[in-house]
């Protein structure tokens, strides 16, 4: 693999600038040219979730206007390679030309640790994090994408990490983009329990691949006045 297109999305270049610094530094480590997408900035997600399509539909045809098939799209994010992958045919029914665009780079966008396992087939990067850490498995990349054993098996294969269990990892944070404006008691209820099972975990960082995730239970730590982190893979695999 010579080169892919790396697209940062909108949550991480906002918010977690360090997460598309070290995904580019892990795949610049493995010899291949990291060409940021510097067109487009938003997959447009959280308006199609919010059923603005006209504006999702805009931030879309800009994305796809920055991309071509036969080079790969690797994002730092399941959730918005979920959204390009699976929801773009239901944004783009109405816009033939959009959606031909869009079929024809769905075999090209990889999220990240599934493009490191799965089409590098790389699980050992030389990385050093000597922190216990415990792993949240992002809603989207896991039942969306079907993506598990990936972040996993990279995050195993970390010099001198060690791993915490954490009790019901795959339940969600309660973020889910704008639901926890709109439903902040649902959204702090569930994020209780999962700061609890971090908590009982032991850890010392609590890994995920998603920033919105991230975001959440970073918050939610934070507030609570505890000295647990917050990683993106991408930045324990490139040992920050």
């Amino acid at each position: 693999m010579s080169e892919v297109r790396l697209f940062n999305t909108c949550l991480a270049e906002q918010f977690f600038p360090a997460v598309p610094e070290a995904a580019a530094s892990v795949l610049a480590n493995l010899h291949v040219k990291v060409v940021p997408i510097r067109r487009a900035f938003c997959c447009g997600q959280a308006p199609f979730n919010e059923g603005l399509r006209d504006e999702a539909i805009k931030l879309a045809r800009r994305f796809l206007k920055s991309c071509e098939p036969g080079t790969p799209i690797v994002v730092p994010s399941g959730s918005c390679a979920s959204m390009i992958r699976n929801f773009y045919p239901d944004l783009l029914a109405g816009h033939p030309k959009l959606l031909a665009k869009a079929k024809a780079i769905k075999p090209w966008v990889y999220e990240f640790s599934e493009f490191l396992v799965n089409v590098m087939k790389v699980k050992y990067l030389g990385a050093r994090y000597e922190r216990a850490v415990t792993y949240h498995s992002s809603c989207h990349l896991l039942r969306e994408l079907h993506l598990d054993a990936e972040p996993m098996m990279l995050l195993s294969a970390v010099n001198g990490i060690r791993i915490c269990d954490l009790r019901d990892r795959q339940e969600c944070c309660g973020f889910g983009g704008l639901f926890s404006v709109k439903f902040p008691e649902i959204s702090t209820a569930m994020l209780k329990d999962k700061l609890a099972r971090i908590r009982e975990s032991g850890a010392e960082t609590v890994v995920a691949n998603d920033c919105g995730c991230l975001m959440q239970i970073g918050g939610g730590l934070h507030r609570d006045g505890s000295e647990i982190e917050v990683r993106h893979l991408a930045e324990v695999l490139a040992g920050r």
